[in-house]
């Protein structure tokens, strides 16, 4: 039984074993993110969890990006607000608050989209928007990569992605 809050969102394994899963004690999917983690509260990174790691995969990455920016209503970009690179596979999750000092030792960080490194967390100009915590599991180490974009991540991984799993929760200014 789920405890209360916590909802799966797991993407099925082809070969039959336990599919990756990332979920959150603080919101469950497609839920309401509570506002301590967004820029009207302490702008701090949710807990994560994940388990499930397919036996072959050899790192993790998380990217947090908002499809919906500036406005759900005619979006014009996705903007990133956190990419790590390089988290071991026998990780489980990240706490709240995460910070560099808190990352497992090997895990690299990327440039969000205000030009740091870190979580950024929502802050929507308009409209409720919708968050997406996707955890990719891959077959490789990245190598080579110094404070890259998301876009440079996704191509370092591409054709090394074992198996995915997302959490997608929204936010609109004034929520709880």
């Amino acid at each position: 039984m789920l405890a209360a809050g916590l909802l799966l969102f797991v993407l099925t394994d082809t070969e039959g074993g336990m599919a990756l899963e990332l979920t959150s004690p603080a919101f469950a999917q497609g839920a309401v993110i509570p506002s301590r983690y967004t820029c009207e509260g302490e702008d701090v990174s949710p807990p994560l969890q994940w388990r499930g790691v397919p036996a072959g995969a050899r790192s993790l990455v998380l990217i947090v990006d908002d499809p919906d920016a500036p406005d759900p209503a005619a979006p014009r970009m996705t903007w990133v607000h956190w990419v790590l690179y390089n988290l071991p596979p026998d990780s489980t999750g990240l706490p709240q608050g995460t910070t560099s000092r808190d990352l497992p030792a090997g895990t690299g960080e990327g440039r969000n989209d205000w030009g740091r490194t870190g979580y950024g967390g929502p802050c929507p100009p308009v409209g409720r928007h919708r968050y997406f915590f996707k955890l990719y599991a891959l077959d490789t180490v990245l190598e080579g990569l110094a404070t890259p974009t998301k876009a440079e991540v996704e191509a370092a991984m591409a054709g090394h992605v074992l198996e995915q799993a997302q959490l997608m929760g929204t936010y609109q200014k004034g929520d709880p």
